[in-house]
């Protein structure tokens, strides 16, 4: 009688799928973060480059209006 329990038990959890739609999305959510941080490391030094560059531009620009007629 114990057997048959056991072995009823082990076919409900054998044939029981529940948690495997989780187990799906947390594997394609972590595979999706490793790839936007393996993105933005790629693109993340052009970023601060330009950047920086835009930067310098923008403190070596004078602001406002400079009339050149007399």
């Amino acid at each position: 009688m114990m057997t048959l329990k056991l072995r009823k038990l082990f076919k409900n959890f054998k044939s029981d799928e529940s948690g495997a739609v989780t187990v799906d999305w947390v594997v394609l959510t972590a595979a999706i973060v490793g790839l936007g941080m393996v993105v933005m490391k790629t693109v993340g030094g052009g970023i601060e480059g330009l950047g920086g560059k835009i930067v310098t531009k923008l403190d070596d620009t004078t602001a406002g209006y400079t009339s050149t007629t007399p």
